[in-house]
C-alpha cells in the first residue's frame, strides 16, 4: 500500500520575539501562512519493522537526523506499531531556508502515517505529537494560515489572507536557526504589529497587510548576509508590494496583486539568484481523509 502526501511551505506575515524562556527557547508570536510551493513524500507500508527514508537530495539526510525520520519513530514508539514503512522525498521546497520544508516533511508524515497504518488520531493529537518534534511542525499538520505562540507550537487558527502571488528567491546559502536566534538581542528589538496584521486578515485588506508585515530577525540576518539585503532590495525595485523574510531567512519573499507585477518581479529576480518561485497562499487548513 502507497499513499502520496504534499507538504507545502509556509511564509511568516509577522515574526515577533517576546522574551527568552527558562527552557533556553524563545516566547514568540508568529503569523505564518500555506503557500502552493510543497514537496512530495511518498509512504509505503512495510510488514518489517523499519523506517527507511529516501531522497535525492543531497543536502538531505536519509537517517534519524531527517525529521520526517523522527515523525515515523514518534508515531511507531507512542503507539506501538509493528509495521514500518519506506518514506520516498521529492524536494522542491529549498532546504535551510525559512520555509519549514523539514518540518512540513514531518507533519506530512504524521498525516500520512496516521492513515497508513490505521491510528485514527485527530489532526489536534497530531499536532500536540509535532510540537514533540520541532516547533514549526504543530503549524504544518494543520497547515492554512496562524497566529503561533509558545515557542511556535500554540495555534490559533485565523481566516486565509487576501489572494495574491507570493514570488520568492533564496541565495545559494543556508542559514542556522539556532545560530539567529543566538545572536539575537531581544532588549533592542521593533516589535511588529501583530494585532494589525490579524486584523488587516480578517478584514481581507491585502493593502493593509503589505503594511503590516515585519520579521525581527531580518536585522540579525541581513547583518550576516549581504546577498539576503541585496534580494531585499532588488524586489522593492522591481515593484513587490511588500518584502520580507521569511523565518530566520536566507529566503526572501515579495507579495503582488497583479500578475504583470508578478512576472517583473519573478523575471527581474531569475537573473539575479538561484532559486526563484513565483506562487500562491493557501490559506486553508489540511484535512484528514
Amino acid at each position: 500500500m502507497k499513499l502520496l502526501v504534499k507538504a507545502p511551505a509556509k511564509i511568516n506575515l509577522s515574526l515577533d520575539v517576546l522574551n527568552k524562556r527558562p527552557d533556553g527557547y524563545h516566547e514568540v508570536e508568529m503569523i505564518m501562512t500555506t503557500i502552493d510551493l510543497a514537496d512530495r513524500l511518498e509512504l509505503t507500508l512495510e510488514d518489517k519493522d523499519v523506517i527507511k527514508i529516501i531522497s535525492l537530495n543531497r543536502f538531505v539526510p536519509d537517517d534519524q537526523r531527517n525529521l520526517a525520520y523522527q515523525a515515523a519513530k514518534v508515531l511507531k514508539d507512542k503507539y506501538d506499531v509493528k509495521k514500518g514503512v519506506t518514506i520516498r522525498i521529492e524536494k522542491n521546497i529549498p532546504v535551510a531556508a525559512g520555509l519549514a520544508g523539514g518540518s512540513s516533511d514531518a507533519a506530512a508524515v504524521l498525516r500520512g502515517l496516521n492513515t497508513l497504518w490505521d491510528l485514527k488520531l485527530s489532526i489536534d493529537t497530531l499536532a500536540e505529537i509535532g510540537a514533540e518534534i520541532g516547533s514549526d511542525v504543530s503549524f504544518c499538520v494543520y497547515g492554512g494560515t496562524a497566529l503561533a505562540t509558545g515557542r511556535g507550537e500554540i495555534i490559533k487558527e485565523l481566516p486565509a489572507p487576501p489572494i495574491c502571488w507570493v514570488v520568492l528567491a533564496k541565495p545559494f546559502i543556508g542559514v542556522s536557526t539556532a545560530d539567529i536566534y543566538k545572536r539575537l538581542d531581544v532588549s533592542k528589538i521593533k516589535h511588529p504589529n501583530t494585532k494589525k496584521m490579524i486584523q488587516s486578515i480578517y478584514d481581507g485588506s491585502y493593502h493593509y497587510m503589505c503594511r503590516n508585515v515585519g520579521n525581527v530577525l531580518e536585522e540579525v540576518t541581513l547583518s550576516l548576509y549581504s546577498e539576503v539585503a541585496q534580494i531585499k532590495e532588488q524586489m522593492k525595485k522591481f515593484g513587490a508590494d511588500a518584502v520580507l523574510m521569511s523565518g530566520s531567512g536566507p529566503t526572501v519573499f515579495g507579495l503582488m496583486h497583479h500578475d504583470s507585477r508578478m512576472n517583473r518581479v519573478y523575471n527581474g529576480l531569475r537573473g539575479f539568484c538561484d532559486q526563484v518561485f513565483a506562487v500562491r497562499i493557501i490559506g486553508s487548513r489540511h484535512t484528514l481523509d
